[in-house]
């Protein structure tokens, strides 16, 4: 008997929010991993988004509370995901949902991007075309979300207060909860 694909935590809220969120769609979970976590359809499965979800648990409360006292106060969730060139160059999924949950608020915040777009945001940040990116993504209490890996103290500094403003490619909040393709096929 082949080894039955499970639900991890990323999937499972994001399943949950759209669930809860968008009542005439249909989730569909596949049988096997092929690059697509989640299938989500209109209420007459004709017409589909696929997701590909990646969850991370929330790192602003051990590394950045020995930095500053400001992250803690201003910083809503910090995500950390190591995700392959490969597999968001050559899409299997429309879309990638980033999984951001707080830890004090017990917040969930979700960045949904078409791959494309990320891997261009990505190469235009970090330059090259890595195997691997180390992606950081911070969202702030004020609803602002940027992607901080290799900036310096006083750059992540001006994230948490929202004074970050020299790097237009690291800011994501275009994509912070961005369900509207979610709300199409509810409205199709």
């Amino acid at each position: 008997m082949k080894k039955v694909f499970t639900l991890h935590a990323g999937e499972y809220l994001t399943g949950s929010h759209i669930q809860n969120k968008f009542r005439q769609v249909n989730i569909w979970v596949p049988a096997n991993d092929t690059g697509i976590d989640l299938l989500v359809s209109d209420r007459d499965n004709r017409s589909f988004v696929s997701l590909q979800v990646k969850f991370s648990t929330d790192y602003r409360v051990a590394p950045l509370q020995r930095q500053s006292p400001v992250f803690q106060e201003k910083l809503k969730a910090c995500g950390w995901w190591t995700l392959t060139d490969s597999k968001i160059t050559k899409p299997h999924a429309d879309y990638w949902v980033l999984v951001l949950q707080g830890f004090d608020s017990a917040t969930v915040d979700y960045v949904v991007i078409p791959p494309q777009e990320l891997a261009q945001k990505l190469r235009s940040i970090h330059g090259g075309n890595p195997k691997h990116w180390q992606v950081y993504m911070w969202v702030t209490k004020t609803g602002l979300c940027w992607e901080t890996r290799d900036l310096k103290k006083a750059e992540r500094i001006q994230v948490a207060k929202d004074e970050f403003v020299s790097d237009p490619n690291r800011d994501f909040k275009k994509y912070l909860n961005a369900w509207e393709p979610i709300e199409r096929l509810e409205k199709a």
